[in-house]
């Protein structure tokens, strides 16, 4: 299977770090939108202003608990596109993928982000 550099749009933004982390790992772009969008588990960036996403990359249900051996992270950034729309509302958002990797495991939780912040970040997509 060939690998597609995924490309620049309106809403998002893809950095040569992303994309060299996708390539190593065997990631698309879909799978990578498809995490950002519906993530399992979402927590504060290891760099300022950018948000961590996880979703198991596959799972299996014991005693009525969901585990998974292997998770899919993407690390994004949200800038406005204009000044104009940072003023106005947070609707017109990019979003800049920044990278992008596999965890062999259950990553442990650290510094999650409150329910009240990631409702209002849902609202924003």
């Amino acid at each position: 299977m060939q690998f597609k550099v995924p490309k620049n749009t309106q809403k998002y933004e893809w950095t040569q770090h992303a994309i060299i982390k996708m390539k190593q790992y065997g990631l698309t772009a879909q799978r990578i939108l498809r995490v950002v969008k519906n993530p399992e588990r979402t927590e504060e960036g290891i760099v300022r202003n950018t948000i961590a996403v996880m979703q198991p990359s596959s799972f299996s249900t014991k005693n009525g608990k969901r585990v998974w051996t292997r998770e899919i992270w993407a690390m994004y950034e949200k800038k406005a596109k204009s000044q104009r729309s940072k003023v106005k509302s947070l609707v017109g958002q990019k979003i800049k993928i920044i990278s992008a990797w596999r965890y062999p495991g259950v990553s442990p939780k650290r510094d999650p982000i409150p329910n009240e912040i990631l409702q209002e970040l849902e609202s924003m997509l």
